[in-house]
């Protein structure tokens, strides 16, 4: 369930190993929120210029990681610190000096929803008996108790 978002200067696209820093990212995410879902990634290059000087190209990356709310605040600290210095190693070491670097854990909003979730479909992608598709609209959004789609 997590959903990362990984915003990075578009200077960092040819030394910045994604898929190298997949393999650890994602892990890292489970084991520390306790999800059970799948993590899914977005990354995006952008230009960045620090400052107000548009000659100025600075060095950034910026992590955005989405979960089900309940966690507290002391975990999501944890978690920022934790991915914040994995992402450094994952950066050219000519390179890891000059970048800004920034973490943001946040709660998905009560009107977040997921299609398929794990847990409505079968072993072979198909969908469970009486699961509409694999709609599922998560826990929290209102007093109705409702399937939880993977925290």
């Amino acid at each position: 369930m997590p959903h990362l978002t990984i915003d990075y200067s578009a200077q960092l696209a040819d030394a910045f190993d994604r898929d190298a820093l997949i393999k650890e990212l994602h892990p890292l995410v489970l084991s520390e929120t306790g999800s059970t879902g799948v993590c899914k990634t977005f990354f995006r290059p952008a230009e960045t210029y620090i400052g107000n000087d548009p000659d100025e190209a600075a060095l950034f990356v910026h992590a955005e990681i989405g979960l089900m709310p309940g966690r507290s605040e002391a975990l999501k600290a944890r978690l920022s610190d934790g991915v914040m210095a994995l992402i450094r190693r994952h950066l050219p070491a000519d390179r890891a000096e000059r970048a800004f670097v920034s973490v943001e854990v946040r709660d998905l909003a009560d009107s977040y929803r997921l299609t398929p979730t794990a847990r409505s479909l079968l072993p072979d992608g198909r969908p469970r008996a009486g699961q509409d598709g694999g709609r599922t609209r998560c826990a929290g959004s209102d007093q109705r108790p409702t399937p939880v789609c993977g925290s």
